[in-house]
């Protein structure tokens, strides 16, 4: 337990305490405030509660419980790797974490064999910390803090779109504009529980892309997204006509390669080391049976 005596007026306690709490983000002070973890003078407050001097603040630290997740031995393609964050390039068919339909195997599992006891402990477990994720059948870069001061530090910088990702995808359609910004509302699918869907009651989600060649029937694009919506390219790409190669969610998953999965990688990551302060640029490869079939269309374009 923790107390703090206010000598200063008209800051939301939320912010108030997100500095006094250093290891502690903005988000994790909201959710201890919602489960009455926090008291001002003895009571519950709301995140905007403005702090008064003389104003006496509880605060009853979560504390993080042992996960249940094993560790397994299982090979990732290490990008890069300090004290503070593992970059890997997660192979298409990896779930991130464990779920209903996917208790093991996934990458949090193999997360915990390489970082031992070092892993973030945010959302009150211990576990690795999953900064950003990644759909099951999407390739790419994704980047895991090993402790809780990184957690927030990089948790912060996508909260203010400071970390760039970038994916390549390949749709079908020949796209018209060789650039655009795709700005629609993605929520869950009022139609299918399962899937994603732009609709008016959805969240704000912004996608731009580059049209990077044109083939017959398919074009490659860069995308870059300032939010990070839930299936939010392949929601995007599909509802303005152009679905990407081999989903199965958002098409109807047929493609002449017989892949399973869509052609969805995400390439990149630009964001700033949460302790050097160093402008991080780390890229993963394509996987092989993506450049297969990019060798496929330019060499029928040659022809």
């Amino acid at each position: 337990m923790k107390y703090f005596e206010v000598y200063e007026d008209g800051k939301r306690i939320d912010a108030y305490l997100s500095e006094k709490l250093e290891d502690t983000s903005r988000v994790a002070i909201q959710r201890l405030l919602a489960n009455d973890k926090i008291l001002v003078n003895g009571k519950k407050v709301k995140p905007s509660y403005k702090v008064q001097q003389g104003d006496t603040i509880q605060v009853e630290e979560e504390i993080p419980v042992e996960s249940s997740l094993k560790a397994q031995n299982i090979p990732l393609d290490i990008i890069y790797e300090d004290d503070d964050i593992i970059v890997v390039n997660k192979p298409k068919g990896m779930v991130v974490h464990p779920a209903n339909g996917n208790p093991d195997g996934t990458l949090v599992n193999a997360i915990m064999a390489i970082c031992k006891d070092s892993l973030s402990g945010i959302g009150g477990e211990i576990r690795p910390g999953i900064v950003h994720r990644l759909d099951k059948d999407t390739s790419g870069i994704i980047i895991i803090a090993k402790n809780d001061k990184t957690h927030i530090h990089l948790s912060e910088q996508i909260k203010a779109h400071k970390v760039k990702k970038t994916y390549i995808a390949l749709v079908r359609g020949i796209v018209k504009e060789n650039e655009a910004t795709i700005n629609m509302p993605i929520g869950r699918s009022e139609k299918d529980r399962k899937k994603m869907a732009v609709t008016k009651k959805g969240k704000e989600a912004i996608t731009h892309f580059k049209v990077l060649e044109r083939y017959d029937k398919y074009t490659l694009l860069k995308v870059n997204i300032e939010t990070g919506r839930t299936h939010q390219i392949r929601v995007h790409l599909s509802q303005i006509g152009y679905p990407i190669v081999g989903d199965e969610i958002y098409s109807n998953g047929k493609n002449e390669w017989n892949i399973k999965g869509q052609c969805l990688h995400a390439k990149s990551l630009e964001f700033t080391h949460p302790t050097t302060g160093e402008t991080m640029y780390l890229e993963a490869k394509l996987p092989e049976y993506f450049e297969n079939i990019l060798k496929d269309l330019d060499k029928r374009k040659r022809m």
